[in-house]
């Protein structure tokens, strides 16, 4: 009766063994199937990464040679406007009419620019901002706000209003020193006269 027994327990064990086995070669082909389908996941995005890298310089390209010919294609009726103007300056009756004709350019080229988010930055009578303005000389103006923009040099743009070109400007800088400055002047041009005096 005991060697029954002992085989009917190696018979149990080796069916849990063979069950045991199953499962592990399910597992093992599940993994399998999973890693086989990462790996085709992994590379479909490596392909379409890989054309993305060749689209996009393309793409980019594209979009700037788009933004080139809408610019030039705005500039050109002013072009044609700016033409005709230099063609007439000979006939001509006057400086006026030549004068119109070129201020007709300037403001169809401010409305172009406009098109395009360009806008010009105000500066004479505008306090001083050093992120819209470069103040290229100072002058003392007797009755003028201190750090106001007197003149304008060059005029300054904003593209999307962001600050492309700054505004070059002369700024009021009201001293308290001028007085004394004068009386100083006063005083070297005295001691120069006294030592021409005194040579002589």
């Amino acid at each position: 009766m005991k060697p029954r027994k002992k085989k009917t327990e190696e018979q149990k064990d080796s069916k849990a063994m063979q069950v045991e086995l199953e499962e592990l070669r399910e597992t093992v082909e599940n993994l399998q199937k999973e890693k086989d389908e990462l790996l085709d996941k992994l590379q479909r995005v490596s392909a379409d990464y890989a054309n993305f890298q060749k689209r996009v310089p393309k793409q980019i390209a594209d979009s700037v040679g788009y933004q080139k010919e809408r610019v030039i294609r705005s500039l050109l009726p002013t072009l044609d406007n700016f033409e005709h103007t230099v063609a007439s300056a000979h006939s001509a009756e006057g400086v006026d009419v030549l004068v119109k004709g070129i201020r007709i350019i300037y403001d169809q080229m401010l409305d172009i620019l406009k098109s395009h988010e360009v806008e010009q930055i105000n500066a004479v009578g505008e306090s001083f901002n050093p992120a819209l303005h470069e103040a290229m000389m100072q002058k003392s103006v007797p009755g003028q706000e201190e750090n106001i923009v007197l003149e304008e040099f060059q005029k300054g743009y904003k593209l999307n209003g962001r600050v492309i070109r700054p505004s070059k400007v002369i700024v009021n800088k009201i001293t308290s020193e001028q007085p004394q400055q004068e009386q100083t002047t006063d005083e070297c041009e005295a001691v120069d006269e006294d030592e021409r005096t005194g040579m002589e």
